[in-house]
């Protein structure tokens, strides 16, 4: 079988690329193609723009995007149309709610048409503003709308250590100076300097063992820190002082 003739299943690691669109009006929200981020208008400097890991069927994707995703053929361009209830679920009118405006000023906040807040623990985004109050809706992003999706598997991803590489990047989002080796179902993960102090690294390490244990059937997990001692430098010796050579008369 030609790479691409590879299908993908349920549980695959996966390279994905891909953009969205709003069914009703064609606007594209999201891209993994910097080129087709500029022409749309919606590219920002500080993303990366790359075919993103997937681990097939863990429900980090919507669920009509993960649906369409097992059975695809590597390399091959393809198109799915998700209705609301495989997306973002159904728009809820309750769910839009007025605030007063005081609540936002206790947090510094200053309201904008069009930010998304965190406002009694919850994330909204404001819909109006009046001297007294904001709407927020708290429904989820795209709730009730259909999605369009062009996409493509670029690669499955076969080797255990590149496995587990790939989780650590679905993750944490960085793959920098991390290694790991893989002995059976054991792996340990050498993390780079930056894990040491990084508080999203604390939260995304839980996520990457248990995407270990159940994707890759991992029983152990080690992370190994490494603290280095620097060699100190030798001190380069000056060279002998000589008195300056009297030159003939």
């Amino acid at each position: 079988m030609s790479a691409d003739e590879v299908k993908i299943n349920k549980g695959d690691i996966v390279r994905l690329e891909f953009s969205g669109y709003l069914a009703d009006s064609n606007e594209l929200f999201d891209t993994t193609n910097a080129e087709v981020a500029k022409d749309a208008g919606i590219f920002n400097e500080n993303a990366t723009y790359a075919p993103i890991p997937v681990l097939v069927g863990s429900g980090r994707l919507f669920e009509g995007l993960e649906d369409a995703l097992v059975g695809a053929q590597v390399g091959v361009d393809q198109e799915a149309t998700i209705p609301p209830e495989k997306a973002a679920g159904a728009r809820d009118p309750k769910l839009v709610e007025n605030i007063p405006v005081r609540d936002f000023l206790k947090q510094d906040i200053e309201p904008k048409v069009g930010m998304e807040v965190n406002i009694k623990n919850r994330m909204g985004m404001i819909t109006a503003i009046t001297p007294r109050v904001v709407r927020v809706d708290f429904n989820r992003r795209f709730a009730g709308r259909t999605l369009i999706y062009k996409f493509k598997v670029t690669m499955k991803v076969e080797e255990p250590v590149d496995k587990v590489l790939a989780v650590v990047e679905m993750d944490y989002g960085s793959l920098e100076n991390f290694s790991a080796i893989v002995d059976g179902d054991a792996v340990a993960i050498t993390l780079p300097d930056v894990c040491k102090y990084d508080q999203k690294w604390i939260l995304a390490k839980y996520k990457v063992v248990a995407d270990l244990r159940e994707g890759l059937k991992m029983k152990t997990v080690r992370f190994v820190e490494e603290y280095i001692k620097k060699e100190e430098e030798k001190k380069e010796e000056k060279p002998e002082e000589r008195e300056p050579e009297e030159l003939p008369q």
